[in-house]
């Protein structure tokens, strides 16, 4: 079963969501990185959370898309775990490491994709009721 990045991104963005993670946002790498096409990044407010949320993810994509990582990078204690898919990297932050990492704003050229989640970002809550041809605002 072959799915795309982009599924793969929303699948593992809908697992966090579902999970409780907060500040869910998938950057569209595509047409600015040679590493991944697309990064999910997400907020947790401690390690069990974490660790579910990793967890969660892991499995939902293992059903849904038939993939597993090509590794896992911070787990226990962690205030940063990286799952790699190739294709797709998630990340699941304490706030403070996000805060201080900022990755969307190292990224911040990079397209945010749309999502229809309970937990997105304030941006993406706008971009997911936006007209298609409506600009994004700019955090």
């Amino acid at each position: 079963m072959a799915v795309t990045p982009l599924e793969l991104a929303k699948v593992a963005a809908t697992a966090a969501d579902d999970k409780k993670a907060t500040d869910i946002l998938v950057l569209d790498l595509t047409d600015t990185s040679d590493v991944c096409d697309y990064f999910v990044i997400c907020t947790v407010a401690n390690n069990p959370m974490m660790s579910a949320v990793v967890e969660g993810v892991e499995e939902r994509v293992r059903l849904n898309c038939g993939e597993r990582p090509l590794s896992v990078e911070g787990r226990a204690g962690a205030t940063w775990v990286l799952i790699d898919y190739g294709a797709m990297v998630l990340h699941v932050f304490r706030e403070e490491s996000r805060a201080f990492y900022r990755l969307e704003r190292l990224w911040g050229d990079a397209p945010h994709v749309r999502l229809d989640l309970e937990r997105a970002t304030p941006e993406d809550r706008w971009l997911a009721t936006a007209a298609p041809s409506d600009p994004a605002p700019r955090p």
